[in-house]
C-alpha cells in the first residue's frame, strides 16, 4: 500500500473518462499528481487530459490489474462500478476511494434508502418491488402519486415513471423493463437543495453552502449557490452530511440530494458517491472546487477552504445547447466550461455555463 500523503508525482487512477473523470484529471494535475484513465471508450474526454488510458472494460481483469500496479489510488467518476472490479484492484495494491461499503449503499436504492433512516438521515417512504404484483401491493401502502424506479442503474430521469391511478401498475412495470424497483412516495416539497460534502482519511468532514436546483424533465437544469437558508436548516444539512459520511467512513466528496418541505424540513432524496452536477458551481465560487478537493481526501490531504466567495448560477448545457459557448464566452461574469465530447446529442451533457452573480451573501432565512 502506498504511503500516505501522496507527494505529487504519484499516481491516480479514475475508473470512467467522461466529463467527470475530466474534471477531476484536471484538478489533479494541478496538484502534480499523474492520472490514469480506465474506459472502454477510446479518445475519451478525460483520457485526452491525462497522462495515459487504458481502453478496456470496467471489469477487464487484465486492465485492472494494470490500474491497480501503477497507480497508488483509484478513485471513480460514476457509482455503477462492478463490486469486484474494485476488490481486484485492492488485491494489485491501489488503495480505492470511496470505497466499497459505499459503492455497495449507493449501487441500490433500496440499500441506499435503508441506510440513510438508520443514520437518521430521513426520505420519503417506500418500498422493494419484485414483481407486477408486489407493486400493487406496494401501492396500497404508499399511496398515489407514487414514483417507480429499478433498484439499480438509471439516471437523469431514465430508468423510472410516475403512477398516478392504480390501473396504471402494469404500464409502468412494463416500462422500466420489468426489472427490481423501488416505489417511492410523493414528497411535497418546496425547494429542490444539494449538499457537496467531502471527508477527508484523517475523519474531517467539510460542506459547501448547499445550493438550489431547478430539474426540467429528469435533469438537472441550473443550480444556484450558495441558496438562502435559515441557520435552523443550515445546521440540519451540516447533520446529515456528516452523519451520512461518518457511517459509510467514507472518503471523498460526496452529492447529497434533499427535498426542502414547508417549514423547513429535510429529506434525503438520494446521494451520489463522486463528484457531483450540483456541485460544479464551486469551479468559479470557490477557491477549492470539489474536483480538487476530492482529490485533496483520496490522496490523504488536509481538506481545502470549503467557503463560498461568490455566489453562482451554474446552468446545464444539453445538446445542441453547447452553442452557446459563441455568445456567452464573451459575456461578463460567465465562465464555460466544456467537456470535450464529440455529437451533441438531445439531452447529452456537453458543458456548463457558471454565471458569477455577485458576492457570496450570508444564509438568511426564507
Amino acid at each position: 500500500m502506498p504511503d500516505l500523503p501522496l507527494s505529487p508525482g504519484s499516481s491516480i487512477g479514475i475508473l470512467g473518462g467522461g466529463q467527470l473523470g475530466r474534471m477531476l484529471s484536471q484538478a489533479a494535475s494541478r496538484l502534480g499528481f499523474d492520472v490514469v484513465i480506465l474506459d472502454p471508450e477510446d479518445n475519451s474526454p478525460a483520457g485526452r487530459v491525462s497522462r495515459g488510458q487504458i481502453v478496456a472494460a470496467y471489469d477487464n481483469e487484465t486492465a485492472l490489474d494494470v490500474m491497480g500496479r501503477v497507480c497508488d489510488v483509484v478513485t471513480f467518476e460514476f457509482e455503477n462500478v462492478p463490486a469486484s472490479s474494485v476488490e481486484r484492484l485492492a488485491r494489485a495494491g491501489a488503495l480505492v476511494a470511496p470505497g466499497p461499503m459505499a459503492l455497495a449503499v449507493a449501487q441500490d436504492r433500496v440499500s441506499e434508502k435503508t441506510y440513510l433512516n438508520a443514520v437518521g438521515a430521513t426520505t420519503v417512504d417506500f418500498a422493494a418491488v419484485d414483481d407486477l404484483e408486489g407493486l400493487r401491493a406496494a401501492l396500497d401502502v404508499i399511496g398515489l402519486p407514487a414514483l417507480l424506479k429499478t433498484r439499480r442503474e438509471g439516471y437523469d430521469g431514465k430508468g423510472q415513471v410516475w403512477i398516478r391511478r392504480k390501473g396504471d401498475a402494469r404500464r409502468a412495470w412494463e416500462a422500466i423493463g420489468a426489472r427490481p424497483a423501488i416505489l417511492e412516495a410523493r414528497a411535497d416539497f418546496e425547494r429542490e437543495l444539494s449538499i457537496i460534502a467531502a471527508r477527508g482519511r484523517d475523519g474531517a468532514v467539510g460542506l459547501y453552502p448547499p445550493g438550489e436546483n431547478v430539474h426540467e424533465g429528469g435533469i438537472l437544469r441550473t443550480t444556484t449557490a450558495p441558496a438562502t437558508l435559515s441557520p435552523a436548516v443550515s445546521r440540519r444539512a451540516r447533520a446529515i452530511a456528516e452523519a451520512v459520511l461518518d457511517g459509510l467512513d467514507y472518503v471523498g466528496v460526496m452529492g447529497i440530494e434533499l427535498f426542502a418541505l414547508k417549514g423547513g424540513r429535510l429529506l434525503v432524496n438520494e446521494i451520489a458517491p463522486r463528484v457531483h452536477n450540483t456541485g460544479h458551481w464551486t469551479q468559479d465560487g470557490c477557491a477549492c472546487d470539489q474536483f480538487e478537493q476530492h482529490i485533496r481526501a483520496i490522496a490523504g490531504w488536509p481538506l481545502g477552504s470549503f467557503e463560498a466567495q461568490a455566489r453562482v448560477e451554474m446552468t446545464n448545457l444539453l445538446g445542441p445547447e453547447v452553442e452557446q459557448w459563441r455568445t456567452a464566452s464573451g459575456e461578463a461574469g460567465a465562465c464555460v466550461h466544456l467537456y470535450g465530447k464529440g455529437e451533441a446529442r438531445a439531452g447529452r451533457k456537453m458543458g456548463h455555463i457558471n454565471r458569477v452573480l455577485g458576492p457570496a451573501r450570508q444564509a438568511r432565512a426564507r
